[in-house]
């Protein structure tokens, strides 16, 4: 807005001009009062320099002198990302400072934050191992139990890559649903396997009892599927910040539980195949 108006006649000249000195010489012809018909400068009461020193505020670290500096990551961006960049410039800036200066750091927040991932990341690979160890269990067989070892692997890693799509960061929201699907991305898989075993058992060859068994649960795997992810649907549709939070959670879940589909009709057949090839369980029926 223009600070003021200058009349003469017809004409009008609006003032404009810069209220907002950066610079301490800018300040030094400031009119602060005006004494016998004369202007009081600022420069005419006091030294007028630039400088960062403020006498309200006092920085101390071991009780010794500091200037605290804190930093705060912009919206969106990845906090640890952020402070691995920061903590690598440290030595630049370290460097260009005078020997004296010392730089600590005195707060991270990554800190609680990592060990919080770390833990969530032990907690998924102990659910792959139990649901492992469990179908081993029933299946009595280490070959067989190796798809649901590569099944599982694959689902969570494939998962992975539709939320780096999505845009979606490791947190201990994604890791959470990641634990939670571990157990519902191993049981297309064995149902597929299952009924794969039971056509070969009949004396299909391997190829033809792939197709035929992947066809045949084809529908009812989805339907489980869809069936799964039906049950997050609340969550998915929930409105406020507490939806907004735990939409990433239910999608998370649901991407793993789609992937499981796509891999048990496509990768599981294939490897069932191999796997009866290798160990020469297949004759061919007279």
């Amino acid at each position: 807005m223009p600070k003021g108006a200058l009349e003469h006649g017809p004409q009008r000249y609006q003032l404009y001009t810069n209220d907002q000195a950066t610079q301490a010489s800018q300040y030094r012809d400031l009119i602060i009062a005006y004494r016998n018909g004369a202007a009081v400068r600022l420069a005419d009461v006091g030294k007028v320099s630039d400088a960062v020193e403020n006498v309200r505020t006092l920085g101390l670290l071991d009780n010794q002198p500091a200037v605290l500096v804190i930093l705060y990551r912009q919206p969106g961006a990845n906090v640890i990302d952020t402070v691995d960049r920061v903590k690598a410039l440290l030595p630049q800036l370290e460097a260009a400072l005078p020997a004296a200066v010392k730089i600590t750091t005195i707060a991270d927040r990554t800190k609680i934050i990592r060990a919080s991932l770390k833990d969530a990341g032990y907690t998924l690979a102990i659910a792959v191992g139990l649901v492992i160890f469990v179908v081993f269990a029933f299946l009595r067989n280490a070959r067989a139990t190796l798809i649901p070892c590569i099944a599982v692997p694959i689902s969570l890693i494939g998962t992975f890559s539709a939320m780096y799509l999505l845009g979606y960061s490791i947190d201990n929201l994604s890791l959470m649903a990641l634990t939670v699907a571990t157990g519902f991305v191993v049981d297309d898989a064995i149902v597929v396997l299952e009924n794969i075993s039971r056509h070969i058992e009949a004396g299909k060859s391997p190829l033809r009892a792939a197709l035929t068994g992947a066809r045949e649960v084809s529908f009812t795997v989805l339907s489980i599927s869809i069936s799964l992810v039906a049950v997050f649907l609340p969550i998915l549709l929930m409105g406020g910040i507490v939806g907004r939070i735990f939409r990433e959670f239910a999608l998370t879940l649901s991407l793993a539980i789609g992937m499981s589909l796509l891999v048990s009709l496509t990768l599981t057949p294939m490897i069932e195949v191999i796997r009866i090839l290798s160990i020469g369980r297949y004759s061919a029926p007279n």
